[in-house]
C-alpha cells in the first residue's frame, strides 16, 4: 500500500512538473511571437501609411489644406491598412519565431521531452485566436467607421469649403479654365466679385456680382451671387442682369453612383441591403467586400495552422527538411490567392457560404496534421 501511494504522488510530482514546463515553454513562446508581431505591424503598417501619404500629396499641392487636416485624413486609413496585413504578419511572426527554434535545435530538445506539434504550437494558435476576434471587431466595425469619416472628410477637402482660401484683390484659380477675382473677402461672405468658367469650349460664362456667398451643396461647391450681369459665350450667346445668381463650380456628388465605396457601408446595412443593390457591379463589390469583413479573420488562424504545421512536422524528422520555410511561403502564397480570387468571384450569398465551408475544411485538415501521431 505504502508503494501504491508512493507511486501516485510520484506520478503526481511529474505531472506537475510537466505542466509547469509547459507553462514557462507557452509563455516563452507567447513572449517572442507578441514581440516580432508587434515589431513588424508596426513597421509594416508606416510603410503603408507612408506610401499613402506620398499618394496623397495632391490634397496639400492642388488645394492648399493644412497638414494637420492631411495627416487627419491619411490616418483614418491605418485601421484598413491594419485589417489588411494581420493575417500576413501572423504568419510572418510564427515562421520566423518557430524557424529560429528549429534552428537552435531548441524545438527538437522539445519534442523528445514528450511534447508534442500540438503542443508546441498552442502558444502561435492562441495569438492566432486573439487576431481573430481582434480582426472581426476591426472589419465589422471599425473599418466601416473609419472609411466613411475618410471618404466623407476627402469629399470636403477637395470640393467643400475647408480648402478654399481665396485672396482679397487677386485672381484664384479653382481649376483649370475656372477662375474668381474678390475684391474684399469675409469668412464666406465675398464683395465685387468677377467669375470667369472657360471649362466648357462651347459655353464660356463671365459672371460680374456685387456680392457673393460661398455655400457648400451635395453637388461640390457653390457660389450664390447677388446683383450682377451675366455674359455667355459659345453656341449660344447670352448678356443679362440678375437679383440672384447660384453657380455650381464642381459637378461630383457627394453621395452618388461615382462616389459609391462600398468599404465605408456599416456591416448590417451592408448584409440588409446586398440583394437590392441598384446594378449588377454594385452587387459584386458588396458581395466580395462582405467576403472580407466576415472571411478574412479566419485566415489568421489558417495561415498560423498551416505555418506551424509545416515546420513543426518538417523538423521531426530523421533529416530535417531545409526546405520547409520556402514551402510555408509558398502555401501561403498559394491559400491567400486562392480567397481572393475565389471572394471576388462570389456572385450569391450560396457562394459565400461555400467559401466559409472551404475555409473549415482547410482549417481541419491541418489541425489533423498538425495532432496526428
Amino acid at each position: 500500500m505504502q508503494g501504491f501511494f508512493t507511486f501516485y504522488y510520484l506520478t503526481g510530482l511529474l505531472l506537475g512538473f510537466i505542466l509547469y514546463s509547459m507553462r514557462i515553454i507557452s509563455k516563452y513562446f507567447s513572449k517572442q511571437l507578441v514581440l516580432i508581431f508587434v515589431m513588424l505591424m508596426l513597421v509594416l503598417t508606416g510603410l503603408a501609411w507612408m506610401t499613402q501619404i506620398m499618394s496623397m500629396m495632391k490634397f496639400l499641392l492642388n488645394y492648399g489644406i493644412a497638414v494637420r487636416s492631411f495627416l487627419g485624413l491619411t490616418m483614418l486609413m491605418i485601421p484598413f491598412i491594419v485589417s489588411i496585413i494581420i493575417p500576413f504578419v501572423a504568419f510572418i511572426a510564427a515562421m520566423f519565431v518557430y524557424n529560429k527554434l528549429i534552428a537552435a535545435n531548441e524545438i527538437t530538445v522539445m519534442a523528445a521531452s514528450t511534447l508534442s506539434p500540438r503542443q508546441l504550437a498552442r502558444p502561435a494558435i492562441a495569438l492566432a485566436v486573439l487576431l481573430t476576434l481582434a480582426h472581426f471587431v476591426l472589419n465589422l466595425w471599425i473599418v466601416p467607421a473609419t472609411q466613411s469619416r475618410f471618404y466623407s472628410m476627402q469629399w470636403n477637402l477637395r470640393y467643400g469649403l475647408a480648402h478654399m482660401k481665396l485672396q482679397e484683390s487677386a485672381f484664384t484659380e479653382l481649376a483649370n479654365g475656372l477662375v474668381v477675382y474678390v475684391d474684399k473677402v469675409s469668412g464666406q461672405d465675398l464683395s465685387q466679385v468677377m467669375l470667369s468658367d472657360m471649362r466648357k469650349p462651347n459655353s464660356k460664362v463671365s459672371v460680374f456680382a456685387q456680392q457673393g456667398k460661398l455655400v457648400t451643396t451635395i453637388r461640390g461647391l457653390s457660389i450664390v451671387m447677388t446683383n450682377g450681369s451675366l455674359q455667355s459665350s459659345g453656341n449660344i450667346t447670352a448678356i443679362g442682369t440678375f437679383d440672384t445668381f447660384d453657380m455650381d463650380l464642381n459637378v461630383t456628388e457627394q453621395d452618388g453612383d461615382s462616389s459609391f465605396r462600398v468599404r465605408r457601408i456599416p456591416t448590417w446595412t451592408l448584409i440588409k441591403s446586398i440583394v437590392n443593390m441598384p446594378t449588377e457591379k454594385q452587387h459584386k463589390k458588396a458581395l466580395a467586400e462582405l467576403c472580407s469583413r466576415c472571411l478574412m479573420p479566419l485566415m489568421n488562424i489558417i495561415l498560423v495552422l498551416l505555418c506551424t504545421t509545416i515546420l513543426l512536422r518538417s523538423s521531426l524528422l530523421r533529416r530535417r527538411a531545409s526546405f520547409a520555410p520556402v514551402m510555408a511561403v509558398i502555401s501561403m502564397a498559394a491559400v491567400m490567392a486562392a480567397f481572393m480570387s475565389l471572394s471576388n468571384m462570389v456572385t450569391s450569398l450560396t457562394g459565400f457560404g461555400f467559401l466559409a465551408l472551404g475555409q473549415i475544411v482547410l482549417g481541419a485538415i491541418l489541425v489533423f496534421l498538425l495532432i496526428r501521431k
